[in-house]
């Protein structure tokens, strides 16, 4: 299995911590983010990753040859500009080519979250993308209905929302967990150009009534270190 590691932004949620080294080698217990994600991949069965990097792109590149690439095939998709979620992932579309669903992970989030049970989830129930939410406090807020289909967003902070598509039955908010696993066939649905965000990508194919699907992961461990209030 195939998994992307976002990897490129410049962290300014992390400064000081990031001004001399990338978000992605930031070490949390001992370990690097990085190292942390990739371990969390390859114990759910993944041998091919590519990473985007930008900010000190060559300490990462380093860092991984350094490790012999944890023994498995590692890409780079190098972004001169940022590109955000959406543009980041569209960039290294050609590394998807086995025609099979795969990961899309944040490299600030740390969680136990069972991989191998939301890959089962999404096939069974063939989404075009399931994302991990649940329930938490959050600026912002993916809705999905009854059915687990998105079918909205909403800002807590500045009251914006977008409905996407008329939800079955009762809705409810979730938090986005900044895990997503993913079929090959949205690559080609991004019609969007530049920097954009995969969520605005979601919304947009929810509304035409692709099957953005919830995987439910309350009960798991998460944690979000993208902020240095996290090292206190």
């Amino acid at each position: 299995m195939k998994a992307m590691i976002l990897a490129a932004g410049v962290g300014s949620r992390l400064r000081p911590l990031t001004e001399e080294k990338p978000k992605a080698l930031i070490e949390v217990d001992g370990k690097p983010l990085l190292e942390h994600v990739l371990t969390r991949l390859l114990s759910a069965g993944v041998t091919e990753v590519i990473i985007n990097v930008h900010h000190f792109a060559e300490q990462i590149v380093e860092f991984v040859r350094g490790r012999n690439a944890f023994g498995i095939r590692i890409e780079f998709s190098y972004e001169d500009v940022l590109l955000e979620t959406g543009g980041g992932l569209k960039k290294a579309g050609f590394f998807f080519d086995d025609g099979e669903p795969f990961f899309l992970h944040n490299v600030d989030v740390l969680s136990d979250i069972d991989l191998g049970k939301m890959v089962t989830a999404h096939r069974e129930r063939q989404a075009l993308a399931t994302l991990a939410v649940m329930r938490r406090q959050s600026s912002r807020y993916l809705i999905f209905d009854e059915t687990d289909r998105l079918c909205g967003w909403k800002s807590t902070r500045t009251g914006e929302e977008i409905r996407a598509r008329p939800p079955q039955g009762r809705t409810e908010a979730l938090a986005f967990c900044g895990i997503h696993v993913i079929s090959p066939a949205l690559l080609a649905r991004l019609d969007e150009q530049g920097p954009f965000s995969i969520i605005k990508s979601y919304l947009r194919l929810a509304a035409a009534s692709a099957p953005v699907l919830a995987f439910r992961a309350d009960g798991y461990h998460w944690r979000d270190v993208g902020k240095v209030e996290e090292f206190g």
